[in-house]
């Protein structure tokens, strides 16, 4: 393990297509969505564990689930959890995060990655993060891991690459925002573009550099905080400071002006994990494609479902097909799995109607 290497968890959403699972408070990254007895935060944690110092790894978060983290991962350092007093997007914390390191070790190369994505061939992840660690601080680029999309996805946005590069790590050329799917069957055609994963790898110097440069008023107000960081007064900093930076995501603030940006195809499996219809497609099926999770079921005339109980209930189902069935103490959803993208506006509708979250 190199003592330069450090890891920002962002474990801070809310994850509102997993409902009724997934909840403001409790969200999907701190269930066991797939039922392998680890918390998708667990074992993001533990994947970077094997090849980042522990003291290394910080998890990000808001403030409402500090217990929650400390419950999943009892040996967190106080220092290395990173509490979000109030919602601001992905842009503040990560400047938040990336201003601790740089006062630990200004010579520290980062990966932000979110805490609920799948990742299968851990050993290839790690090999790939490594590769842009080390282009990371050979160059003051910004460094992205990219998955090479396996059909038209239109629930992911992409990013074009340069296509004459001929090294491993490809000049990026644009980001693109989630396309339709004549967009997304163009892309694919095209073959310079890889969905976006949201994992980024830098040195803390180079992250640095571009809020300087390009959200100079939000660095200025982290900035201010330089003295209490990893001390007890950044708690006290952090609550009165927090709320006056923009809610904007990293994507926006620094990504898209920037020019020093690359792109490492990945070569490890991944899933985003952000709905339903994903975690079917990660689960192991029966013959009619049915993926069950948790349950003990009787199935006839029943395709393509996805059935989820909190314990091991008999679930008896006849004539259904291509539905999400999920089962959880005070609430039980059957829904159609092509309108799966619709939960979050049935969520607010049931908090309206009855106050369940």
């Amino acid at each position: 393990m190199v003592n330069n290497y450090y890891a920002v968890i962002m474990a801070g959403g809310v994850g509102s297509r997993f409902w009724p699972v997934s909840t403001s408070e409790y969200p999907k990254q701190f269930h066991d969505m797939l039922g392998t007895g680890q918390t998708l935060l667990q074992r993001t944690y533990s994947r970077m564990q094997k090849f980042i110092p522990q003291e290394n790894i910080l998890i990000l978060t808001n403030e409402r689930y500090k217990e929650i983290v400390e419950e999943q991962i009892p040996n967190i350092l106080p220092k290395n959890l990173v509490l979000e007093p109030c919602m601001r997007n992905t842009a503040p914390c990560i400047l938040y995060a990336s201003m601790k390191i740089n006062k630990r070790n200004p010579k520290a190369v980062m990966i932000v990655a979110p805490s609920d994505a799948w990742i299968e061939d851990e050993k290839a992840f790690m090999h790939n993060v490594i590769s842009c660690f080390n282009a990371a601080q050979r160059d003051n680029n910004i460094l992205t891991l990219g998955i090479v999309p396996t059909f038209p996805n239109t629930g992911y946005g992409y990013i074009q690459y340069e296509k004459t590069e001929e090294s491993l790590i490809r000049k990026v050329l644009q980001f693109r925002e989630k396309p339709d799917y004549e967009t997304a069957k163009d892309f694919l055609k095209q073959g310079n573009f890889l969905w976006n994963a949201g994992i980024f790898v830098w040195s803390v110097q180079t992250v640095l550099n571009a809020y300087r440069n390009y959200q100079s008023a939000m660095y200025d107000l982290f900035e201010k905080g330089e003295e209490v960081y990893n001390t007890e007064n950044e708690v006290d900093f952090i609550a009165q400071t927090y709320s006056q930076a923009e809610n904007i995501s990293v994507d926006y603030a620094i990504l898209e002006p920037s020019s020093n940006i690359y792109v490492l195809p990945a070569n490890f499996d991944w899933n985003d994990l952000g709905s339903w219809g994903s975690l079917h497609e990660k689960s192991p099926k029966d013959e009619l494609k049915n993926a069950v999770i948790n349950a003990k079921v009787l199935l006839k005339d029943a395709e393509n479902n996805i059935i989820r109980t909190e314990t091991e209930k008999c679930v008896v189902i006849e004539g259904l097909k291509n539905y999400i069935i999920v089962d959880k103490e005070d609430v039980l959803l059957i829904y159609p799995k092509e309108k799966e993208q619709n939960i979050k506006e049935i969520v607010n509708e049931v908090k309206n109607k009855w106050g369940l979250h």
